[in-house]
């Protein structure tokens, strides 16, 4: 991983000025997702401690709220396969899906970049109606909510894989802890 995150490495070509820091946050997510799970059992990858959600969530969700929220910045609603996949995001992972699952997150960030880039600044205040319930948002509101919270769930996959990798199979990393 390099040694600096995203936002310190400059600007993101052709990304407008005002959308920069979108843009590092969704490529950290990318970055920073690879970096936590590329080495995860399955198990692992669907192994919920405590009860919180799965890497597996996590990453799906992730996908997911990108693509919804960017969905809704362009002034559309969503679809029944995004519908679909909403639903699916709970769902465990087996060992084929594992890099499937990957590459659509990095192809959900990369088609976000490319909307990032053909968003105009003037754009950016425009109004955007958000969900069935058509709360109000803007354009730079549903674009930075995308990313923010696709690193919501970043800093929640962190967690989850720690603990994860500190148990063998489901069973605690040290013998003795478990009497």
């Amino acid at each position: 991983m390099p040694s600096t995150e995203w936002w310190q490495r400059g600007p993101v070509p052709l990304v407008p000025d005002l959308l920069q820091p979108v843009a590092h946050i969704l490529l950290q997510v990318g970055e920073s997702v690879s970096d936590m799970v590329h080495d995860l059992s399955v198990a692992k990858w669907n192994a919920r401690p405590a009860g919180v959600a799965s890497a597996a969530f996590h990453v799906r969700h992730i996908i997911g709220v990108i693509d919804r929220l960017f969905t809704y910045a362009r002034g559309e609603m969503l679809t029944d396969a995004q519908f679909d996949a909403l639903k699916l995001e709970s769902h465990e992972v087996d060992a084929q899906d594992v890099p499937a699952l990957l590459l659509a997150l990095h192809a959900q960030i990369e088609t976000a970049l490319e909307q990032l880039r053909a968003t105009h600044p003037d754009q950016l205040a425009e109004y955007r109606a958000v969900g069935r319930a058509k709360l109000p948002s803007t354009v730079i509101g549903c674009l930075v909510h995308g990313a923010e919270h696709s690193m919501r769930h970043v800093g929640q996959l962190s967690v989850t894989v720690r603990v994860v990798r500190s148990l063998n199979d489901g069973q605690p990393a040290d013998p003795a802890s478990a009497r």
